[in-house]
């Protein structure tokens, strides 16, 4: 069979099966079988457990339960609320109001964890309620919460720039500076396109907040001096050196636990359901990105991205044909692959080619991120996708509409990126 014909039964299947209803997982899960069974003639249930244990043995990964339980505590212990009170009085004259919620409150909590699920699934338990509470519109919430939850790797410290760097041998320190300046160009444009939806949608916006003075603004603003608090000890142990990104999210647990307790908002019944929904969000994720390793080793036995890759490689493109081909195939790619995978699949195919092509591996690497990105929230396959159909209770194709708007705005990026290289290189070559 021909590997044309194995990447339509791919689709075929992860279509029927994603429309059956299923658990995301199994159909992912499901889809991989469908090729390994159809495909190839390899021991399925040996790679199956080989495949899954890879992806899900991780040390980085066990930060995702403890950052999403830390997200619970905020949520349950009403300190998310206090943040939502010191917040609205200086966004209530910016268009858009509170929705910038989400977008600022990845771009922090990126910076210390790194991890794109994570960031979302936490500022997602933390905002989601809150703005629907204030009768925000669902879907621009829901956008811009799962596209700037993405931001997780891009801002650094970022767990797909170490792969990035390790596989193409370059500084991960020049790498995280790089990802600085992009990641909050990406976030402003993201905050435009909220203050546009909400000056043309004044009808579907609610009543501002009651306008008070400076003083008064000041006052209320102590209700973030928690938060804060705990933002800059997840964030500072980790840029000090005290503690990894994993042991910074058990760090920020415990800081969680004492403000709550100090503002008196904790209790027994508090705590059990906090540790009981960020089990059940912590194994959602978890299950998710078996089925996606799982998917990803049966697209790799197709031999599929090694053939794309090498009918690319055929032409030899100019820089910027080179880069309009990548985006391509990298959107295809992310259908099927999770991130990590395609970082290590264009590292060890493409890098010689890139870099016939005269193009810097540094500003690459972001190139990569910005892909990555884009292939978690591509419509209607992406993984934060999934993640936010399964948080929000919404339909896929509910999410899928809600994100496009910022999908199209992180493709404006893209050519933004290759137009203005510098936004990439600029703070490598000054720090370093």
């Amino acid at each position: 069979m021909s590997n044309e014909q194995l990447a339509l039964i791919t689709l075929l299947s992860l279509g029927l099966l994603l429309g059956s209803g299923l658990w995301i997982a199994i159909a992912l899960l499901g889809a991989a079988l469908v090729v390994f069974f159809v495909g190839t003639t390899s021991p399925t249930g040996t790679i199956m457990a080989t495949s899954i244990w890879g992806g899900s043995a991780s040390w980085t990964l066990t930060a995702l339960p403890m950052f999403v339980w830390m997200g619970e505590i905020l949520f349950r212990s009403r300190l998310s609320e206090e943040m939502f009170k010191g917040l609205a009085p200086w966004l209530n004259r910016l268009p858009g109001r509170l929705f910038h919620v989400n977008v600022i409150g990845c771009g922090i909590f990126a910076a210390a964890c790194g991890s794109s699920a994570a960031t979302m699934a936490t500022i997602g338990r933390i905002s989601l309620p809150e703005l629907d509470k204030r009768g925000y519109e669902p879907s621009l919430s829901m956008g811009a919460l799962t596209s700037a939850g993405t931001l997780g790797i891009m801002i650094p410290p970022s767990i797909t720039f170490i792969v990035y760097g390790v596989s193409a041998e370059v500084s991960i320190a020049r790498l995280f500076a790089a990802g600085i300046l992009p990641g909050i160009v990406l976030m402003l444009l993201f905050m435009g396109y909220i203050a546009f939806w909400s000056m043309t949608h004044k009808d579907k916006m609610p009543p501002p907040e009651p306008s008070i003075g400076f003083m008064e603004k000041l006052k209320l603003s102590r209700h973030l001096i928690p938060v804060c608090i705990l933002i800059a000890l997840v964030i500072g142990s980790i840029y000090t050196g005290v503690a990894t990104p994993t042991e910074s999210a058990a760090i920020g647990v415990a800081g969680a636990l004492l403000l709550s307790a100090i503002s008196g908002t904790l209790t027994r019944a508090n705590f059990i359901e906090s540790v009981r929904e960020s089990v059940r969000t912590s194994c959602m994720i978890s299950f998710i990105i078996m089925g996606s390793m799982f998917l990803s080793s049966a697209v790799d036995f197709t031999g599929l991205p090694t053939t794309i890759a090498k009918f690319i490689e055929s032409y030899h493109l100019s820089a910027n044909g080179l880069l309009l081909a990548l985006t391509v195939l990298f959107g295809i790619l992310g259908c099927f692959l999770d991130g990590v995978s395609i970082v290590v699949l264009a590292s060890s195919l493409l890098l010689p080619t890139v870099q016939a092509a005269g193009i810097d591996l540094i500003w690459f690497g972001v190139y990569m991120v910005l892909m990555v990105e884009m292939s978690m929230v591509t419509p209607p396959v992406g993984l934060n996708l999934f993640i936010m159909q399964m948080m929000s209770g919404r339909s896929l194709a509910f999410v899928s509409k809600a994100v496009f708007p910022f999908f199209l705005i992180m493709v404006a990026f893209v050519v933004l990126l290759v137009a203005v290289p510098g936004m990439a290189t600029y703070l490598p070559s000054v720090l370093f």
